[in-house]
Order: structure tokens, then sequence, then C-alpha cells
């Protein structure tokens, strides 16, 4: 994931564009979940947010990786 993402003259690293398409993703699974009525299941909802947008960020960067070969 070295290198960098220009848009309009300014430059963004690769990590920065996957962690909002991760954001953008974990939104989407959290309303989902939270519509089936799934999150009066888990304990701590902060901490179920985060590692759920690790796991997600973790996805797309591997996707975005090996796309790149």
């Amino acid at each position: 994931m070295i290198g960098e993402f220009n848009f309009l003259g300014m430059s963004f690293p690769w990590l920065f564009l996957t962690s909002l398409l991760s954001f953008g993703a974990t939104g989407i699974v959290r309303l989902w979940l939270a519509r089936q009525g799934l999150y009066r299941h888990i304990w701590h909802p902060a901490l179920f947010d985060l590692a759920l947008f690790v796991i997600v960020l973790g996805l797309s960067i591997s996707v975005f990786s090996f796309s790149r070969f």
C-alpha cells in the first residue's frame, strides 16, 4: 500500500482512501445490524463498532493490495 492518490492536485495516502471506504461500509453494516435488532445482543456496542471497522479496513486493504498486482 505504498503510494498516493492524486485528487485535484492534492495527494492523499492510499490508507486514507481505504479508511473512508471502510468507514462508509461499516456505517451500512451498522445500520443493517440496528434494523435487525442485533445490537441488543452486543455487550459493548462502541467496542464492537471499532472491531467491525478494523475488520472491514483490513479486508479493504487486502482487496486493494491484491488488485494492484
